[in-house]
Order: C-alpha cells, then sequence, then structure tokens
C-alpha cells in the first residue's frame, strides 16, 4: 500500500518488460509533482490510480510529471492523462517520445551501418525494426520544459536536478540536499546493473554517445554528493550507495578483463563476443547484448587496451 514517507510516496507499476515493475514516485511541493509514470498499459493505469486512492489522491490531482528518462516504461503512461499536464525533463527525450518519421529513419540507418561492422550475419538484419518495438509502450507527446544540471524544477524547491547520462542520454536525477534523497530512475538499481543502452548519435553529433564511459563516470559524479538515500526506477531503496557504486565499476572492470582475455587469443567481432557474453540470451535480447558488447569495447579503447582491424566489412578487435 502507498504511503508518504519524507514527502515523497512509491508506486509500484507492473511492465510488460523483462526488468519487471517500475517505481514511480509522487512528491509534495508547491506542485504536485509525480517522477515518471510507468509504460503505457491499462494494467499500469489501473494500478497507479488504486496506489494514488491509498493516499487519497487520483490521477486529477497530479499538477505535473518529471522525467528521468525516456525509456517507455518510465514515460509511456503520459498518454493516459490530460494533453494539458506540463512534462518537464532533459532535453533529450524529446526525439523520443515525440518520435518524427525524419527520427526513426535516422534510427534505422544508424543500425544499419552499424551491424555489417560489427560482423553481425545478414539473417539478423532484421532484428534491426524489433528494436523499436517497446516504444508501442511509449508516448507521443512533446516536453513542456526542459531540466538541466543545477536546475530546480518548478514547485519543488530544494530540490536539484542531476545528470547522469550512461543508461540513457536523457537520465537525470533530483537530489535534495537537505535530507540526502536522491530520486535517480535506472542509474543506480540495487539488484542489478543498469543497460548502457546505445543510442543513435545526439542532435547535430555524427559519432555515437559511448554510454558506458558516460555511465562510468555519472557513478562516480554521484560519490561528489551527500547522497543517504536513493529511490531507484526498479527494486528496492538503496542506502550503502558509495559502496554500491563501487561495486558496479569493479564488476564492470571485471567483464571488460574477460573480453580482453579473449582478444588476447585471436581477433573478434563484437557479434563474436556478444555471442560468449551472453550466450543464451543475445538472439533473443539482441539490442540489449549487442549494446552491453559494444560498451565493454569502447571501455577497453578507452584504456587503450584494444586495437581495432577495419580494413574489412567487419571491424575486428584484437588485444
Amino acid at each position: 500500500m502507498a504511503e508518504w514517507k519524507n514527502g515523497i510516496a512509491k508506486l509500484v507499476i507492473p511492465t510488460p518488460f523483462a526488468v519487471g515493475d517500475v517505481n514511480v514516485y509522487v512528491i509534495k511541493g508547491d506542485r504536485l509533482t509525480l517522477v515518471d509514470v510507468g509504460p503505457k498499459t491499462d494494467e499500469a493505469w489501473e494500478a497507479l490510480n488504486a496506489q494514488l486512492k491509498d493516499l487519497n489522491l487520483s490521477s486529477h490531482d497530479i499538477e505535473q510529471v518529471v522525467l528521468t528518462h525516456h525509456h517507455p516504461d518510465h514515460a509511456g503512461l503520459l498518454d493516459f492523462f490530460p494533453p494539458s499536464l506540463e512534462v518537464y525533463g532533459h532535453r533529450f527525450n524529446e526525439r523520443w517520445l515525440w518520435r518524427t518519421d525524419e527520427f526513426l529513419k535516422a534510427h534505422d540507418d544508424f543500425y544499419f551501418d552499424l551491424f555489417p561492422k560489427c560482423g553481425v550475419p545478414e539473417k539478423y538484419l532484421p532484428f534491426i525494426g524489433s528494436l523499436k518495438k517497446s516504444l508501442r509502450f511509449s508516448c507521443s507527446r512533446s516536453l513542456t520544459g526542459e531540466l538541466k544540471e543545477g536546475d530546480t524544477p518548478p514547485g519543488l524547491e530544494g530540490w536539484t536536478i542531476i545528470e547522469t547520462p550512461g543508461h540513457a542520454q536523457s537520465q537525470i536525477g533530483l537530489f535534495r540536499e537537505k535530507d540526502g534523497i536522491f530520486i535517480g530512475g535506472d542509474h543506480l538499481l540495487a539488484h542489478i546493473s543498469p543497460n548502457p543502452l546505445m543510442e543513435p548519435p545526439l542532435p547535430g553529433d555524427t559519432k555515437r554517445p559511448k554510454p558506458l564511459l558516460q555511465y562510468n563516470e555519472s557513478l562516480k559524479k554521484l560519490k561528489r554528493f551527500p547522497i543517504q538515500l536513493v529511490y531507484s526506477g526498479h527494486g528496492d531503496e538503496i542506502y550503502e550507495v558509495n559502496e554500491l557504486i563501487e561495486k558496479r565499476l569493479e564488476r564492470q572492470h571485471e567483464r571488460a578483463m574477460q573480453v580482453k582475455k579473449w582478444l588476447l587469443a585471436e581477433p573478434l567481432t563484437v557479434f563474436e563476443i556478444c555471442q560468449r557474453l551472453f550466450p543464451s540470451v543475445y538472439e533473443r535480447e539482441f539490442g540489449l547484448t549487442i549494446s552491453e558488447t559494444i560498451a565493454q569495447l569502447d571501455y577497453l579503447d578507452a584504456l587503450g587496451e584494444i586495437g581495432i582491424n577495419k580494413a574489412g566489412k567487419a571491424f575486428y578487435f584484437s588485444a
């Protein structure tokens, strides 16, 4: 049952995704604010309204939404709210929330260029279409206003935006200094390490972002703030914040070193490494596993641990 604690109420919303339930948060302020909303499903809408009722509220009482990032399990349910509801988030949400034909074409073109370089066999190219399948649980609307590092969202005095790109380019968190509470979206999760998800080049850029490098920097950045408690996008609250950050960084380094070990033995393509890292799930979760594999190679490349042979159609990596 939803209840208030420190002026915040956690609502647990079902999703159609493997990650399971998503957490969204109601914050009391000069404006009653919902941080994230859930995916666009009837089940999610019913769960949201039932838990708001526990707080003697309804969806009509929500005065604004702040998005931690654009992923459908966090943003899709916006379509169930009135179009007049104000929505705030990082500017990089926009292309995913209000998808133009131009963006969707650029999205596919990016992967049709990338996958052959990754050594992805032709029979897997149809998977490019399925990379967008989760977007059917997203919304179609624009932000009312943008939030960036250091901003205070409207009506939420005492809360400050911290940008934490990595899991998503649009990822932000809300920090309340007086008690060290951080509402962090999917940046730090208690039970799993979030995927550093691949995205096409950002507006105005020609090169793709390197999400794992960003993610690691964003993790280290959090240590500079006196965070006592993280309310996260999935799972339980986190109290031992810096310890978990160290654990995540260490575990990720170990995984990259395993990849390096393979590359000392023989040159491999992204696809071949992906099959080794995720032998049982790479076909089922193609986008996630290719993202994760490229992320490990970005990390090794940044450390100067590997070389890349770009002579053929597919690029080969070696240590």
